[in-house]
């Protein structure tokens, strides 16, 4: 009798993993390898989802304006954005804009150092209910304050 509990609950648990999605995993890995390469004190975001396809730009500073051709975000890099990466050397946050310029206005976001990576940005909302995923136009470090946290 117990063996045939034991071969039943190994089944079972064996048919559980077979629900739970392989991307979820993936994406893990794929961050976590990008997030260990990466020198401390960068900010990362990449135009595709779980870190991958091309890098749009890494920095330790800041860009008011991802579409012109100045800064480490330049020209086509503007609303492409659908992953990003906070390797900061302090607690600051990425705050992120649907914006441009040092005004630093409109509707942001926050990455903290905690959270590390958001994967996917799809689902994620600036404070003026813009959706963030391809839409990132601008982003600066600061202390506190934020308005919106990215969460996973």
């Amino acid at each position: 009798m117990r063996k045939i509990l034991a071969t039943a609950a190994a089944l079972g648990l064996a048919g559980l993993g077979v629900l739970v999605p392989a991307t979820s995993a993936q994406a893990s890995t794929a961050c976590n390898n990008a997030y260990n390469s990466i020198a401390l004190g960068n900010f990362i975001a990449w135009d595709g989802t779980n870190c991958g396809g091309t890098r749009l730009g890494i920095t330790e500073s800041w860009d008011s304006d991802w579409g012109n051709s100045s800064g480490p975000f330049q020209g086509s890099d503007t609303n492409r954005a659908s992953s990003v990466m906070h390797k900061g050397a302090t607690e600051m946050r990425v705050q992120l804009f649907n914006g441009t310029g040092q005004d630093w206005a409109g509707g942001h976001t926050c990455l903290t150092q905690g959270e590390k990576y958001m994967s996917s940005l799809a689902g994620q909302y600036f404070t003026s209910g813009v959706a963030v995923n391809d839409e990132i136009s601008s982003h600066r470090w600061i202390w506190s304050g934020c308005g919106a946290v990215l969460d996973s």
